[in-house]
């Protein structure tokens, strides 16, 4: 069973990009079931820093091909605005991305509905504004304009100026917000259209001739385990799953086929947006955490909210998507720490609770409880086995492992495609 599954085990930004990065030297096919433009992985080749919005990280290994799939909310804008990225850093997409005829499209009255929703309301989920939220809504209430439909010009125009005008009724009279124009949004979409059509394809039926040419593929999700719509910290979430299970619904590929699923996350906490984070360091540290990090968002720029590892919710990612290993990213900015805490479980309401809550308001009230281990103080981002871990690192790692159940297969320690330490080889024969 040759797909391998990829996914944030906290808040998202756990490093995803670099890891299926590093993974792709080995799979023909890398392939995104989830999410739109408000994720973005970061990925650092010889110095030079690539961000990436909606094409996968596997992009920048010359051999694989590229899937967007039909879970994916496709802002042709931004893929435009990618492509020319990395067409100026000399990367070829030609011939190596396909996105999938049943993707839905994000429009722009998608994003000034986003916008206006979140200034209206007096409890702000803290969404990026791109539209990602209404999109989705737009495909549940089966009234979304897909990838496909860009193929029959006047079947298009007559559904971009019929949904502007509805979305416009509900700007104006809902918001109090600024109209569309009709013809702008169409011929605005016309223009970008030549951009999206090379690339059309049915995705699902070429991962499955893939699959029975038994051809390695990584099927890679966008936020993390915690902003899932069904399994995360609900409202702050984000409007889609990004759980492993998403990769079998947002690809159309069997769960049969799964071979392993890879959890990444950092050594220690991060989420951007509101929500509760019971983990959250108090400012000052937070701040040296973050500026050792360089935590802030991809996407958005926003500043990430820093905290200590979470055990409680790395036992609840384990679970909720079947994980096999760990890969833990970011070791080498907790260098600096002469003790460094683990969040073992949680009180709440004066009870020890180790199984994460599935109710936010239960959430704010958990306080974490700790155990504290003392760090390393030595510079890891030249390690490149095991044993050059200093042996309080490699304590570290072993103390997470014991406390989520699950092997720490592969350690992160820096951005460079470079700086890894492999810990356990036969999860990447």
């Amino acid at each position: 069973m040759p797909v391998t599954v990829v996914v944030g085990a906290q808040w998202g930004d756990e490093g995803k990009g670099k890891i299926v990065d590093l993974l792709s030297e080995s799979a023909d096919v890398v392939a995104r079931y989830q999410g739109g433009a408000n994720a973005g992985h970061t990925v650092v080749v010889n110095g030079q820093q690539t961000i990436l919005h909606l094409v996968p990280s596997g992009i920048l290994q010359a051999h694989t091909t590229c899937v967007i799939g039909n879970g994916v909310v496709l802002d042709p804008w931004a893929l435009a605005a990618e492509l020319d990225v990395l067409e100026s850093q000399g990367i070829s997409v030609e011939g190596r991305l396909l996105i999938s005829n049943q993707a839905h499209l994000v429009m722009p009255y998608h994003k000034a509905l986003d916008k206006a929703s979140e200034q209206k309301t007096d409890e702000r989920i803290g969404t990026t504004g791109r539209g990602i939220g209404p999109a989705y809504e737009d495909k549940f209430s089966r009234t979304g304009i897909r990838v496909q439909d860009l193929l029959d010009e006047n079947a298009l125009r007559n559904k971009v100026l019929k949904l502007t005008e509805k979305k416009n009724r509900v700007l104006e009279q809902i918001y109090h917000a600024e109209p569309l124009d009709p013809d702008e949004t169409l011929q605005e979409l016309l223009a970008v259209r030549p951009r999206v059509l090379p690339f059309v394809a049915d995705t699902s039926a070429f991962l499955a001739e893939a699959i029975s040419e038994g051809k390695q593929i990584l099927a890679e999700g966008a936020q993390g385990t915690l902003l899932d719509v069904d399994f995360g910290t609900y409202p702050f979430v984000t409007s889609s799953n990004p759980v492993s299970g998403g990769a079998c619904t947002g690809l159309g590929i069997g769960p049969t086929k799964i071979d392993r699923v890879f959890g990444v996350a950092k050594a220690y906490t991060t989420r951007v947006g509101n929500g509760p984070m019971p983990t959250e360091l108090p400012e000052e540290l937070g701040e040296a955490l973050r500026k050792w990090g360089g935590e802030y968002g991809a996407t958005t720029g926003r500043p990430r909210r820093c905290g200590w590892f979470d055990a409680v919710i790395a036992r609840y990612a384990a679970r909720v998507n079947g994980l096999d290993a760990f890969l833990l990213t970011k070791l080498d900015v907790l260098d600096h720490l002469e003790t460094i805490r683990i969040c073992v479980a949680y009180e709440i309401d004066g009870e020890r609770v180790e199984e994460f809550p599935a109710d936010c308001d239960i959430l704010s009230r958990a306080r974490p409880v700790y155990v504290d281990v003392p760090g390393w103080q030595r510079v890891t981002g030249r390690a490149r086995s095991a044993d050059q871990l200093p042996a309080r690192a490699r304590d570290y790692i072993r103390t997470l492992e014991d406390l989520s159940g699950v092997p720490v297969a592969l350690v992160s320690v820096g951005s460079g495609r470079e700086q890894i330490v492999i810990l356990r080889e036969e999860f990447f024969a």
